[in-house]
Protein backbone atom coordinates (compact mmCIF):
# COMPACT_ATOMS: atom_id res chain seq x y z
CA UNK A 1 0.00 0.00 0.00
CA UNK A 2 3.10 2.36 0.90
CA UNK A 3 4.57 1.21 -2.70
CA UNK A 4 1.36 2.82 -4.40
CA UNK A 5 0.62 6.17 -2.22
CA UNK A 6 4.89 7.14 -3.40
CA UNK A 7 4.63 6.09 -6.99
CA UNK A 8 1.03 7.87 -7.14
CA UNK A 9 3.21 10.83 -5.20
CA UNK A 10 6.09 11.15 -7.80
CA UNK A 11 3.68 10.51 -10.83
CA UNK A 12 1.73 14.08 -9.31
CA UNK A 13 5.49 15.77 -9.09
CA UNK A 14 5.86 14.69 -13.09
CA UNK A 15 5.86 17.85 -15.48
CA UNK A 16 2.74 17.58 -17.33
CA UNK A 17 4.04 16.74 -20.76
CA UNK A 18 5.78 13.75 -18.89
CA UNK A 19 2.20 12.36 -17.68
CA UNK A 20 0.77 12.94 -21.30
CA UNK A 21 4.02 10.75 -22.60
CA UNK A 22 3.97 8.01 -20.04
CA UNK A 23 -0.19 7.45 -20.46
CA UNK A 24 0.49 7.39 -24.72
CA UNK A 25 3.50 4.77 -24.31
CA UNK A 26 1.28 2.49 -22.45
CA UNK A 27 -1.39 2.74 -24.66
CA UNK A 28 -4.17 5.55 -23.37
CA UNK A 29 -5.23 7.77 -26.06
CA UNK A 30 -5.28 11.91 -24.93
CA UNK A 31 -5.78 14.94 -27.05
CA UNK A 32 -2.59 16.99 -26.99
CA UNK A 33 -1.19 19.70 -28.87
CA UNK A 34 1.08 19.16 -32.04
CA UNK A 35 3.20 21.70 -34.05
CA UNK A 36 0.45 22.27 -36.04
CA UNK A 37 -3.09 21.80 -34.27
CA UNK A 38 -4.44 20.17 -31.22
CA UNK A 39 -4.70 15.76 -32.03
CA UNK A 40 -5.65 12.85 -30.78
CA UNK A 41 -2.74 10.22 -30.37
CA UNK A 42 -1.79 6.85 -29.71
CA UNK A 43 0.86 4.87 -29.75
CA UNK A 44 1.76 2.98 -33.20
CA UNK A 45 2.75 -0.10 -31.47
CA UNK A 46 -0.46 -0.47 -30.12
CA UNK A 47 -2.74 -1.80 -32.50
CA UNK A 48 -5.98 -1.73 -30.28
CA UNK A 49 -5.18 1.70 -29.71
CA UNK A 50 -4.88 2.67 -33.22
CA UNK A 51 -8.21 0.88 -33.88
CA UNK A 52 -9.90 2.74 -30.87
CA UNK A 53 -9.01 6.08 -32.40
CA UNK A 54 -10.57 5.13 -35.85
CA UNK A 55 -13.67 4.63 -34.18
CA UNK A 56 -13.49 7.50 -31.71
CA UNK A 57 -13.10 9.89 -34.75
CA UNK A 58 -15.51 8.14 -37.11
CA UNK A 59 -12.52 7.68 -39.36
CA UNK A 60 -12.74 6.23 -42.59
CA UNK A 61 -11.17 2.74 -42.25
CA UNK A 62 -9.37 3.45 -45.53
CA UNK A 63 -7.54 6.55 -44.92
CA UNK A 64 -4.50 5.90 -42.82
CA UNK A 65 -3.75 8.34 -39.87
CA UNK A 66 -0.02 10.82 -40.47
CA UNK A 67 2.39 9.49 -37.71
CA UNK A 68 4.26 11.75 -35.39
CA UNK A 69 8.18 10.62 -35.58
CA UNK A 70 11.07 12.05 -33.04
CA UNK A 71 13.79 11.31 -35.16
CA UNK A 72 15.08 9.59 -38.32
CA UNK A 73 15.76 6.50 -36.49
CA UNK A 74 11.80 5.91 -35.67
CA UNK A 75 11.39 5.22 -39.34
CA UNK A 76 13.52 2.48 -38.87
CA UNK A 77 11.11 1.02 -36.31
CA UNK A 78 8.22 1.14 -38.58
CA UNK A 79 10.12 -0.63 -41.62
CA UNK A 80 10.89 2.43 -43.75
CA UNK A 81 13.91 2.19 -45.47
CA UNK A 82 14.90 5.67 -47.27
CA UNK A 83 16.66 5.84 -50.63
CA UNK A 84 19.95 8.46 -50.86
CA UNK A 85 17.53 10.81 -52.56
CA UNK A 86 14.92 10.73 -50.04
CA UNK A 87 17.68 11.37 -47.28
CA UNK A 88 18.67 14.59 -48.86
CA UNK A 89 15.29 16.26 -48.71
CA UNK A 90 13.64 15.34 -45.93
CA UNK A 91 16.60 16.88 -44.37
CA UNK A 92 15.77 19.95 -46.14
CA UNK A 93 12.53 19.59 -45.08
CA UNK A 94 12.40 17.98 -41.49
CA UNK A 95 11.73 19.37 -38.42
CA UNK A 96 9.01 21.14 -39.69
CA UNK A 97 4.80 21.11 -40.61
CA UNK A 98 5.42 18.61 -43.57
CA UNK A 99 4.41 15.28 -43.24
CA UNK A 100 5.53 12.87 -45.84
CA UNK A 101 4.41 10.02 -47.64
CA UNK A 102 6.87 6.82 -47.61
CA UNK A 103 6.53 3.40 -48.77
CA UNK A 104 6.03 0.94 -45.45
CA UNK A 105 5.88 -2.74 -47.58
CA UNK A 106 5.38 -4.55 -43.88
CA UNK A 107 2.66 -6.42 -43.26
CA UNK A 108 3.09 -6.13 -39.41
CA UNK A 109 1.67 -2.28 -39.84
CA UNK A 110 -0.97 -3.68 -42.10
CA UNK A 111 -3.11 -1.59 -39.37
CA UNK A 112 -1.68 1.64 -39.83
CA UNK A 113 -1.31 1.77 -43.74
CA UNK A 114 -4.37 -0.32 -44.60
CA UNK A 115 -3.13 -2.31 -47.29
CA UNK A 116 -1.82 1.03 -49.18
CA UNK A 117 1.73 -0.16 -48.01
CA UNK A 118 2.69 3.63 -47.33
CA UNK A 119 2.55 5.75 -44.22
CA UNK A 120 2.74 9.46 -43.83
CA UNK A 121 4.99 11.01 -41.30
CA UNK A 122 6.11 14.06 -39.39
CA UNK A 123 9.38 14.89 -37.95
CA UNK A 124 7.80 18.22 -35.67
CA UNK A 125 10.41 21.11 -34.64
CA UNK A 126 8.38 21.80 -31.26
CA UNK A 127 10.85 21.18 -28.64
CA UNK A 128 7.87 20.06 -26.48
CA UNK A 129 6.31 17.74 -28.83
CA UNK A 130 10.05 16.03 -29.74
CA UNK A 131 10.41 15.23 -25.61
CA UNK A 132 6.53 14.04 -25.72
CA UNK A 133 7.22 11.61 -28.84
CA UNK A 134 11.23 10.61 -27.35
CA UNK A 135 9.48 8.63 -24.64
CA UNK A 136 5.92 7.95 -25.95
CA UNK A 137 7.83 6.43 -29.01
CA UNK A 138 5.94 7.32 -32.73
CA UNK A 139 2.40 8.53 -32.36
CA UNK A 140 -0.90 8.62 -34.69
CA UNK A 141 -1.96 12.04 -34.98
CA UNK A 142 -4.77 12.71 -36.49
CA UNK A 143 -6.37 15.79 -35.62
CA UNK A 144 -9.10 16.72 -32.74
CA UNK A 145 -12.57 15.85 -34.05
CA UNK A 146 -14.99 13.91 -35.84
CA UNK A 147 -14.37 13.32 -39.12
CA UNK A 148 -15.71 15.94 -41.49
CA UNK A 149 -16.44 18.09 -38.82
CA UNK A 150 -13.85 21.51 -37.38
CA UNK A 151 -10.78 20.71 -35.72
CA UNK A 152 -10.89 21.81 -31.57
CA UNK A 153 -9.04 24.94 -31.30
CA UNK A 154 -9.27 24.36 -27.60
CA UNK A 155 -9.44 21.41 -25.03
CA UNK A 156 -12.88 22.36 -24.07
CA UNK A 157 -14.07 21.80 -27.68
CA UNK A 158 -12.19 18.76 -28.00
CA UNK A 159 -14.00 17.52 -25.29
CA UNK A 160 -17.73 18.32 -26.91
CA UNK A 161 -16.27 15.77 -29.67
CA UNK A 162 -14.87 12.78 -27.45
CA UNK A 163 -16.17 13.40 -23.58
CA UNK A 164 -14.68 11.52 -20.53
CA UNK A 165 -13.40 8.72 -22.80
CA UNK A 166 -9.97 10.21 -23.23
CA UNK A 167 -7.31 11.96 -21.61
CA UNK A 168 -6.18 16.20 -22.55
CA UNK A 169 -3.56 18.04 -22.20
CA UNK A 170 -4.49 21.66 -22.39
CA UNK A 171 -2.23 24.22 -23.99
CA UNK A 172 -4.67 26.86 -24.48
CA UNK A 173 -6.09 27.87 -27.95
CA UNK A 174 -4.29 26.12 -30.93
CA UNK A 175 -5.34 28.15 -34.24
CA UNK A 176 -3.22 26.15 -36.64
CA UNK A 177 -3.34 24.73 -40.23
CA UNK A 178 -3.07 21.42 -41.57
CA UNK A 179 0.70 20.34 -42.33
CA UNK A 180 1.30 20.17 -45.99
CA UNK A 181 1.65 16.26 -47.08
CA UNK A 182 4.23 15.67 -49.99
CA UNK A 183 4.25 12.13 -51.85
CA UNK A 184 7.99 11.30 -51.48
CA UNK A 185 7.43 7.47 -52.60
CA UNK A 186 8.53 8.13 -56.06
CA UNK A 187 11.26 10.61 -57.48
CA UNK A 188 8.60 12.41 -58.84
CA UNK A 189 7.29 14.67 -55.95
CA UNK A 190 3.45 15.05 -55.47
CA UNK A 191 2.17 17.57 -53.41
CA UNK A 192 -0.84 16.47 -52.07
CA UNK A 193 -2.04 18.86 -49.50
CA UNK A 194 -1.04 22.33 -49.14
Amino acid sequence: MRFRVKVHEVVKKLPDWKKAALLLKEGAIGVIPTDTIYGVCGSVFKKQTVEKIYKLRRRNLKKPMIILISSFDDLHQLGIQLGAWQKKILKQLWPGKISVVLKCPSKKFKYLHLGTKTLALRLPKNKELIKILKVSGPLVAPSANLEGKKPAETINEARRYFKDKIFYYNKGKLKGKVSTLIDLTQKNIKVLRK
